[in-house]
């Protein structure tokens, strides 16, 4: 059974260096008849050039990635549209693998999944942690009771579906793969799971990174939360006070035991948390640029 042709979409915001290791990862898929790769950068002036097999967009207009996707998947075609992230790193069948079993009529949404990168145990706190919560996993937003959604570190959309309800809200900062499911499952249109459609999630690599990008996604939940009634509910601050001492508690008494992977879970959940809370207070919209004099 042939497959469907499909666009790949990334968008990027990060070093020369970085970008090349993207278009790297990107070369290496399988891509048949009516494929296309388009990374869609991000980055103020950047310009767009083709590299291999991987178009590259400028998409600086403004800076927020739903804008690059935007931008980029307005490029093509195809009647299916996978979005991934330049952290995660895709196996070179990724898109066989999604169209294994052929998707329902109804459906709008393939959900990749999602899995974090094993470091190894004498790894640095920041990914060591993230792999023991499974921070990345299709399978926490998933589980969402009414508002369950695909995170667009790997996901795939119908472009029919995609394009009826607008693409997606290219002004904010996190949160708009969540509202782009809402609406296109409002819309009528179903969410597919595709366990076997699996990336590798790089995770960050420092404390500090790794809590900025929780009070990032904390502020894409408070946005979504006024957007769309019941979805991600803020916790009670004296109940997550409560639960933070004791979940210190818990890593103080495993450090004092040599468990270092219990250590981390204990010691960061609490700061991870609230982070995440936190954030809530931080506008979901991207810094204006300083204009220099």
């Amino acid at each position: 059974m042939s497959r469907p042709s499909v666009d790949v979409v990334l968008p990027f915001s990060g070093s020369d260096e970085q970008l090349e290791l993207v278009v790297q990862r990107l070369a290496a898929l399988r891509l048949g008849p009516g494929d296309t790769v388009t990374i869609a950068d991000n980055r103020p002036k950047a310009a767009g050039h083709n590299q291999a097999q991987v178009s590259i967009l400028g998409a600086g207009e403004l800076q927020t990635s739903y804008h690059a996707r935007n931008r980029a998947a307005a490029q093509g075609t195809a009647p299916w549209i996978v979005f991934l992230d330049a952290d995660v790193l895709p196996p070179p069948d990724l898109l066989d693998r999604y169209f294994a079993t052929a998707p329902a009529q109804a459906t709008g949404v393939l959900a990749g999944a999602v899995t974090d990168e094993q470091p190894p145990a004498h790894a640095p706190p920041a990914p060591r942690y993230a792999w023991l919560k499974s921070s990345m996993s299709q399978e926490t937003t998933l589980s969402h009771d009414g508002h369950a959604f695909a995170q667009t570190a790997n996901a795939a959309i119908r472009r029919e579906a995609f394009e009826q309800v607008g693409g997606f809200e290219p002004r904010i900062r996190s949160g708009g793969d969540a509202d782009l499911c809402f609406r296109i499952r409002a819309a009528g249109w179903e969410l597919e799971r595709r366990p076997q459609a699996a990336a590798i999630h790089h995770n960050r690599q420092t404390i500090p990174r790794m809590l900025a990008q929780r009070a990032r996604h904390g502020a894409g939940a408070n946005w979504l939360a006024q957007r769309w009634p019941g979805a991600l509910p803020r916790r009670r601050w004296p109940g997550l006070a409560l639960w933070s001492l004791k979940r210190t508690a818990h890593g103080l008494n495993a450090a004092a035991h040599k468990d270092r992977d219990q250590a981390l879970l204990g010691l960061l959940d609490g700061p991870a948390v609230w982070a995440f809370e936190l954030g809530r207070l931080i506008p979901n919209r991207p810094r204006p640029r300083l204009r220099r004099r």
